[in-house]
């Protein structure tokens, strides 16, 4: 073939490409967003006046406001038509990359070998167990593929095995808004049992004598963990008796065994104080007895060894808490005394208890830190980790008489690994890693590192970073930059198969560990909420803007992400530095803080008032106000936006994100995409099948790919 034949085709395949993009380009142009009729609706609170022009989208039994969401759903569909095929294309990637009959690393429980496997083509775990060892026959408990039958979302959780082995209660959700049926099925003949208990966490505990059953029942409206209750097996739930009712509405409840099943524990939280009661497992029917009584900001939690408890707060102005000891006969905080004490620079996360040694988690510098002790004080060292950014972290360990401690380590380029730990011997034994199939993975050909940004008010805030070593770090190189920064939780950096995706074609992945995370400790915390929850948005600017003054990127090519309080954080930085990202996705966003927060009859309000503070006082609510997403739309360009969110959420009712994305439509003044994505079938958590969520994860890597021309 002559060169100028070959350029004839290039040629006239190039024209094919711009022909095509403008034809999309006209289909778009062509397809007209939905415009939310505006309702006035003045929203009045310490004389200041907030006028809603969309509050009529919170009632999902009118008619009108389906019909608005279907349309929404109808325009995301229009727009992102041209990339179905190429969401396809990812989802296979994705999956292929998952071993689809995959089995969990067993572990050993009073006697039996429990396992959950997955099979071929199937959404849903199934799980099983081997009596004694693991050669035993495979009794299958729960096939949630079965179960789910019939059910767009389908969530079984809250096994709990009797102490006799035979009956198991199990909790399952077909909503998606947490509210979890339990029932109890008879392990050795297959029957489920006609008891059914409505309105639940899932999760239940079962007293020594197997047939007493203790469970945690949700407000039916705010949908708060309020009560537990004893159920006794083969009654009707109408005749179970209240143990314990939690009357203060900014706090939870929840029960559960101690890991020497000696009692059974009942807590009540709130986001800073904690207090605990407790009965013997062998005397169900006896009173609760006090551990010690909440004191407002004190958390703490116990672990029970011997006739001792171990006690894990925050007491006294431990910060970064401290482990404290005490008789399990005298447990009031008078008696405490101290076992491990604060250190300034050490965050102490947690205890687990074996019977010749216990083992401390903890983090330093942001790094996870596994202490493991001897009771008697022979021994006592850390487990080396000498990566630069890891997650490591102690496992299920349920058997107590054992020198084997299970834990998990992975980083951003390198597979999960379940490791069975000698705790006497030192030896490791690598039980289980994880497959990345396919043929193509290879951790050599990727980079990780960690590096720190300055903010504006002269912190350094960290970054975990990765990326294909082919990449090119420059100002047109895209990234994605994520972070959640709220209620303590620290976003380490993970593994994930699916990010290769992104990773493959060119992206960066950053993990911004913002304040309002614990990476760097509890200050770290306690400097990203109430009236310093300005940190965690400008700390997220600020690591955007050192990400483009450093050359890993520019605006044209910097995106951001962040679900439910993460998407908080993607509403708030689009209002105060929108110029800083080409595009943005908020996932189930938390984005109407001040009405949400006066909204005590919405589910979990009350006890969020910690983190956020209290909008019936007046300087939280003017603090909310000013950087609460809804209320700070203004009229200016705004990144590329795509919303997520699904219309059975408890967590972040669907109404937020649908009355900011009409706000938005309403003031925007740019011609940026701006779409909603809106499962009618879900809630905060999204899809239910095990693939089925990749679909997810393929719309929204579609997104980006598509604004950076890479489909």
């Amino acid at each position: 073939m002559s060169l100028s034949k070959k350029k004839k085709i290039v040629l006239g395949l190039s024209l094919t490409f711009v022909l095509l993009v403008q034809s999309q380009q006209k289909n778009m142009s062509e397809v007209k967003a939905p415009i939310a009729k505006k309702i006035p609706h003045n929203l009045e609170k310490h004389g200041d006046v907030r006028v809603d022009n969309y509050y009529w989208l919170n009632d999902k039994e009118n008619p009108e406001v389906i019909s608005y969401l279907e349309a929404e759903k109808e325009y995301y569909e229009s727009l992102t038509g041209h990339t179905k095929e190429f969401q396809h294309q990812l989802f296979d990637e994705m999956k292929s990359r998952i071993k689809e009959d995959d089995t969990s690393v067993p572990y050993k429980q009073n006697g039996y070998w429990y396992i959950t496997r997955y099979e071929i083509g199937k959404e849903y775990p199934i799980y099983a167990r081997k009596k004694e060892t693991l050669e035993a026959p495979e009794e299958i408990m729960f096939d949630g593929n079965e179960m789910a039958k019939g059910h767009e979302y389908f969530s079984i959780g809250g096994l709990a095995i009797s102490p006799n082995n035979k009956f198991a209660a199990f909790g399952v959700d077909t909503v998606s808004r947490r509210q979890y049926v339990i029932s109890i099925k008879n392990l050795e003949t297959g029957e489920v049992y006609a008891d059914k208990i409505e309105n639940t966490t899932g999760g239940a505990v079962w007293a020594d004598d197997n047939k007493t059953l203790f469970y945690t029942k949700k407000d039916e409206v705010t949908l708060r963990s309020d009560q537990i209750l004893k159920h006794k097996f083969g009654t009707s739930a109408a005749e179970d008796q209240l143990v314990f009712h939690e009357k203060d509405d900014t706090f939870g409840t929840y029960v559960y065994k101690s890991k020497s099943k000696k009692y059974i524990i009942v807590g009540s939280y709130s986001t800073l104080t904690s207090e605990f009661q407790f009965l013997r497992t062998d005397n169900p029917d006896g009173d609760l007895k006090m551990f010690s009584p909440r004191e407002r900001g004190v958390e703490y939690g116990m672990s029970h060894y011997g006739d001792h408890f171990y006690v894990l707060t925050n007491k006294d102005g431990a910060t970064n808490f401290k482990l404290m000891k005490t008789d399990e006969n005298n447990t009031s905080s008078e008696n405490w005394k101290e076992f491990i004490p604060h250190r300034e620079d050490v965050l102490l996360e947690d205890i687990d208890i074996f019977k010749d040694y216990y083992v401390i988690s903890e983090r330093t510098n942001g790094l996870n830190k596994v202490h493991i002790n001897r009771w008697d004080g022979t021994d006592s060292y850390y487990l080396p980790f000498k990566s630069e950014t890891y997650t490591a972290g102690v496992g299920r360990n349920p058997d107590f008489d054992t020198e084997i401690l299970r834990y998990g380590y992975n980083s951003m380029t390198t597979p999960t690994s379940i490791i069975d730990f000698n705790m006497r011997t030192k030896d490791r034994e690598v039980k289980k890693e994880q497959e990345v199939l396919g043929g193509k993975f290879d951790k050599d050909n990727y980079k990780e590192k960690r590096i720190w940004a300055n903010a504006r008010d002269g912190v350094k805030v960290p970054m975990s970073i990765v990326y294909h070593k082919d990449t090119p770090l420059s100002n047109t190189t895209p990234i994605l930059q994520y972070a959640y920064g709220s209620y303590g939780n620290t976003i380490d950096p993970y593994f994930s198969t699916v990010r290769l995706s992104l990773l493959d074609r060119g992206f960066v992945y950053a993990i911004a560990h913002v304040r309002g995370g614990e990476y760097l400790g509890r200050p770290w915390y306690e400097n990203g909420k109430l009236l310093k929850k300005k940190n965690t948005f400008t700390d997220f600017v600020d690591c955007s803007q050192y990400l483009i003054d450093e050359g890993y990127t520019s605006a044209d090519h910097l995106y951001a992400m962040g679900g439910s309080a993460g998407g908080l954080l993607m509403g708030a930085i689009i209002n105060m530095a929108p110029q800083l990202y080409n595009g943005v996705i908020a996932a189930v966003p938390f984005v109407d803080v001040v009405t949400t927060m006066l909204d005590d009859s919405i589910p979990l309000t009350t006890g969020e008032y910690d983190e956020w503070g209290n909008p019936n006082e007046k300087t939280y609510y003017e603090y909310m106000k000013s950087y609460s997403p809804y209320d700070q739309v203004v009229a200016q360009e705004y990144p590329n936006l795509l919303v997520t969110t699904g219309l059975h959420d408890s967590q972040v009712q669907y109404f937020e994100p649908a009355k900011w994305v009409a706000k938005l439509r309403e003031m925007k003044s740019d011609k940026n995409l701006l779409i909603m994505d809106i499962n009618m079938d879900a809630g905060h958590g999204g899809a239910s099948g095990r693939f089925e969520a990749l679909k997810e994860v393929a719309k929204e890597y579609a997104f980006l790919l598509d604004l950076e021309g890479k489909i």
